[in-house]
C-alpha cells in the first residue's frame, strides 16, 4: 500500500508538472493568437498613415507587428519593408510593399490557430492524466490517513498551535538555505580540487563559497526548526504505525551534537544533521518516529517530531503510545522517569517490540539495566562512543545484545557513528527475526533529501518563469 502510494503520488507529480508546463505554454500561444486579432487594425492604421504621410505613425504600427508577430511572418516582414521605404520617403514604394499584408494577415491568423490548437491537443492528455492520478493519489492518501487515525487523534491533543503560515514560509526559506550550502560546498570543492582551472575561476569560486556557506549554515540554523513537521503532521504523513523514541531529556544535548561526516565530506562543510536526525532516518525505515518533547522548550529539537504531555499525567500518554506503536526505542539515562518506561515496556509490550540503545561509557547504567530484567544483558558499555550497544528481547525476555562498532570484514570506508548503531539495531532485531534493508545508508538519507530538494528547485523555476511570463503578457 505505501509503495503503491508513493508511486502513483510520484507519477501523478511528475505528469501534472508536465500538464502544468503544456498548459502554460499553450495558454500563451492562444494569448498571442488572440492579441494578433488586432492586425486588421493596424495594417488600417499603417495605411492611414501613408496617406497622411506620418512616419512616426508607421514606426509604431511596425513596432507593434514586431511585438506580435513571428520571425517567418510575411505580414510582419511587408510592414518592416514599407516602414522602411517611409524612412527613405518613398511612399508609394511603401504601398507597394503592404497592398497585400490583408491576405497576408490572413495567413499567419491561420499559423495562429494552428499552433494554439496542436498546443493544446498536446496539452489535454496530459491535463487529464495528472487530474485522474492526483485524485488517485488523494483517495491512497486518504485511505492511508484512516489506520493512523486513532494516533493522530491521540497525538494531536498534545501538540501545541501555531500559525498555518510558519512551517509552509520556513520550507522555502530552508530551500534557499540548501541551495546556498550546496552551492557554496561544490564552489569549494571545485575552488580546492579543480586545479585544471584558472587561477581567477578558482579564485571567484573560493570567495563564493565562503560566502555561501555560512549564509547557508546561519540561515538553516534558524529555519529548519521552525519549518518541522509536528508529531501529528508526521504520523498523518504515513499510514505505518509509528516508532516511539524514548529517552531522557539530559540526553539531548548530546543528541544534538553534528558529527563529522566521512570520506570526501570529511571537511564537515555539508554537516548539519544531528546524531538524533540521523537515527531518526534509519529508524524510518519502520514508521515515523514520534518523541515526547521537553516542556517548555521554544522550538523542537530535530530529529523525532515532538508532541508535548502534561506534566502531572506524562505516564498516560507514554504507556497510550507504547500500545499503539510498533516498535519501542528506548535509550537509557540517568532520570528516573526512563526506568520507569523500561519497566512500564516490559510489564506491557511485546519482547519483541522493545530496543534498548546503551550510552558508551556508562557501566553504572548497564548493571542498573540487569536490575530491571528478569535475565542480566551483561552489557559492556564501552567508553568513547555515544552509544555502545543495542539490545532487543526473544520471546522469553532473554537478552541479546549487539555491540555497536566496525563489524569484523567490514571494508567499506569509515562511517560517521551513527551509522554503526543503525547497521547494530538491524543485526540486532534480525536476529529475533525482525528485518528491514539498509538501516545504515538510511542515516545519511538528510543529505540525499536536501540534494533532491536543490534539483526540484530547477523545475519549479521553470515553471514559475512561464506563468509569470503568462500573467505580465496576458
Amino acid at each position: 500500500m505505501r509503495t503503491l502510494n508513493r508511486t502513483v503520488t510520484a507519477v501523478a507529480a511528475v505528469v501534472t508538472y508536465v500538464a502544468l508546463l503544456l498548459a502554460i505554454t499553450a495558454a500563451i500561444d492562444l494569448r498571442e493568437r488572440n492579441a494578433f486579432h488586432d492586425a486588421p487594425a493596424q495594417y488600417a492604421a499603417f495605411l492611414a498613415a501613408l496617406d497622411s504621410r506620418s512616419s512616426a505613425d508607421a514606426h509604431a504600427v511596425d513596432t507593434w507587428f514586431r511585438a506580435h508577430t513571428q520571425a517567418s511572418s510575411r505580414a510582419g516582414a511587408s510592414i518592416s519593408l514599407g516602414t522602411d521605404a517611409v524612412e527613405d520617403g518613398d511612399f508609394d514604394l511603401a504601398r507597394r510593399f503592404t497592398d497585400d499584408v490583408a491576405e497576408k494577415i490572413e495567413e499567419d491568423q491561420q499559423g495562429f490557430d494552428r499552433r494554439s490548437a496542436e498546443a493544446w491537443a498536446r496539452a489535454l492528455p496530459w491535463l487529464v492524466a495528472g487530474a485522474i492520478l492526483t485524485a488517485a493519489a488523494l483517495v491512497l492518501r486518504h485511505r492511508r490517513r484512516k489506520r493512523n487515525a486513532d494516533v493522530v487523534e491521540l497525538v494531536d491533543q498534545f501538540v501545541p498551535p501555531r500559525p498555518w503560515w510558519r512551517r509552509p514560509v520556513f520550507l522555502v526559506v530552508s530551500g534557499i538555505g540548501h541551495t546556498f550550502l550546496v552551492s557554496g560546498f561544490f564552489a569549494f570543492v571545485a575552488a580546492t580540487r579543480a586545479n585544471e582551472l584558472p587561477w581567477a575561476a578558482r579564485g571567484f569560486l573560493l570567495a563564493g563559497g565562503l560566502v555561501a556557506l555560512p549564509v547557508a549554515y546561519y540561515v538553516l540554523k534558524y529555519s529548519r526548526p521552525r519549518s518541522t513537521r509536528s508529531a501529528a503532521q508526521a504520523l498523518r504523513a504515513d499510514w505505518r504505525r509509528p516508532v516511539l523514541y524514548l529517552r531522557g531529556f539530559g540526553d539531548d544535548p548530546e543528541a544534538a551534537v553534528v558529527d563529522e561526516l566521512p570520506g570526501m565530506l570529511s571537511t564537515g562543510l555539508a554537516s548539519i544533521h544531528s546524531r538524533e536526525e540521523h537515527l531518526i532516518g534509519a529508524l524510518r525505515a519502520f514508521g515515523p518516529v514520534v518523541a515526547v518533547g521537553r516542556p517548555g522548550e521554544q522550538l523542537p529539537h530535530l530529529g523525532a517530531a515532538r508532541f508535548y504531555l502534561p506534566g502531572d499525567d506524562w505516564q498516560t500518554g507514554v504507556l497510550r503510545l507504547m500500545e499503539m506503536s510498533q516498535l519501542i526505542v528506548l535509550r537509557l539515562g540517568d532520570g528516573d522517569g526512563v526506568w520507569w518506561e523500561v519497566d512500564q515496556a516490559r510489564a506491557t509490550q511485546p519482547p519483541g517490540k522493545l530496543v534498548l540503545l546503551i550510552p558508551g561509557g556508562r557501566p553504572d547504567l548497564a548493571e542498573r539495566l540487569d536490575a530491571h530484567l528478569p535475565k542480566p544483558a551483561k552489557v559492556t558499555a564501552v567508553p568513547g562512543r555515544w552509544t555502545s550497544d543495542v539490545v532487543v528481547f526473544k520471546e522469553d525476555w532473554t537478552p541479546r545484545v549487539q555491540p555497536v562498532g566496525p563489524f569484523p570484514g567490514d571494508k567499506k570506508l569509515p562511517a560517521s557513528a551513527v551509522f554503526y548503531v543503525a547497521q547494530a539495531v538491524q543485526a540486532a532485531l534480525r536476529e529475533i527475526g525482525v528485518r528491514r534493508r539498509a538501516m545504515g545508508p538510511r542515516t545519511n538519507s538528510h543529505l540525499l533529501a536536501i540534494l533532491g530538494k536543490v534539483l526540484l528547485l530547477i523545475p519549479a523555476f521553470v515553471l514559475v518563469v512561464f506563468f509569470l511570463r503568462l500573467v505580465f503578457l496576458w
